[in-house]
């Protein structure tokens, strides 16, 4: 017992000094699409790739990526204009960002993956399920929203923050950080527009998480579950919006039961179950 307790110790000690981001062993630069997208590889099996949120970079899944690389070969890259994925170009959409992935994909000669996105991660999840719906096997998002609407999707406070935030970023010097920061905002308050017919084209089980007191508003979770024809839905109670973080052992142990097991179709007697 007491060799099993270093052993463990030991692991996670070497997993918590691994420079996620900044890592060379595991990282690798691939032109994409314009683009030199940065991007990590841990771990050996089935292919994970995991998709952070705005603003964000890989360093992000710091939690998710020792306990997932034990069980698949796991991707993580900077999104566009994130961390190391330089871009310099005035717009930026998750429409863009989703195409980025797939052409990921792509490069790396995978055809078909296991999804996990978070908040704006989970739009590009949803955009690349609808869009390259034969890349994706199975897909859980958390904090995904269809809409930038402060009453039907996404809290007021935060909306409004955002909105300050532009206003601020729009009297900034101009400089290519700025720059950077103002598309990434505006992003956040003038998309996405993802339809429920557009959802419906989703054919792969999905997960759709989400916290009761996520700044994208629980109802709405609800809501993108229930345009998905093979969706199971997941409120963590007493939580925010950083499920994948303050939730991390409850998250990644249930993010993957969703994956390996077949998904179940419940109706008529087994709803009583």
């Amino acid at each position: 017992m007491k060799l099993i307790c270093l052993l463990f110790l030991a692991s996670y000690c070497l997993s918590a000094q691994i420079p996620y981001g900044q890592n060379s062993k595991a990282g690798h630069f691939a032109n994409i699409r314009g683009m030199r997208m940065y991007y990590e590889i841990y771990g050996q099996g089935k292919p994970l790739l995991l998709i952070h949120g705005n603003d964000g970079s890989i360093k992000d899944f710091r939690k998710q990526i020792p306990y997932f690389s034990k069980y698949y070969r796991v991707i993580v890259a900077d999104n566009r204009s994130h961390g190391r994925s330089i871009d310099t170009q005035d717009s930026l959409s998750y429409e863009m960002m989703a195409a980025d992935f797939a052409g990921l994909l792509d490069h790396l000669k995978i055809d078909s993956v296991d999804v996990v996105g978070w908040s704006d991660g989970g739009i590009n999840g949803l955009l690349l399920a609808i869009r390259y719906p034969s890349k994706v096997r199975k897909l859980a998002v958390t904090g995904a929203n269809l809409i930038p609407d402060p009453i039907k999707s996404t809290d007021p406070w935060v909306v409004d923050l955002v909105n300050q935030k532009v206003d601020s970023l729009q009297k900034a010097p101009v400089s290519l950080e700025r720059n950077r920061l103002l598309k990434l905002n505006r992003m956040l308050v003038t998309q996405p527009h993802i339809s429920h017919a557009e959802l419906g084209k989703i054919k792969c089980p999905t997960l759709v998480i989400g916290g009761d007191h996520d700044v994208i508003l629980p109802h709405h979770t609800l809501e993108i579950a229930s345009a998905i024809e093979r969706a199971y839905v997941w409120i963590l109670p007493n939580s925010g919006h950083s499920t994948p973080i303050y939730y991390a052992n409850l998250f990644n142990s249930t993010v993957h039961t969703f994956f390996k097991d077949p998904y179940r179709k419940i109706e008529k007697e087994a709803k009583l179950y």
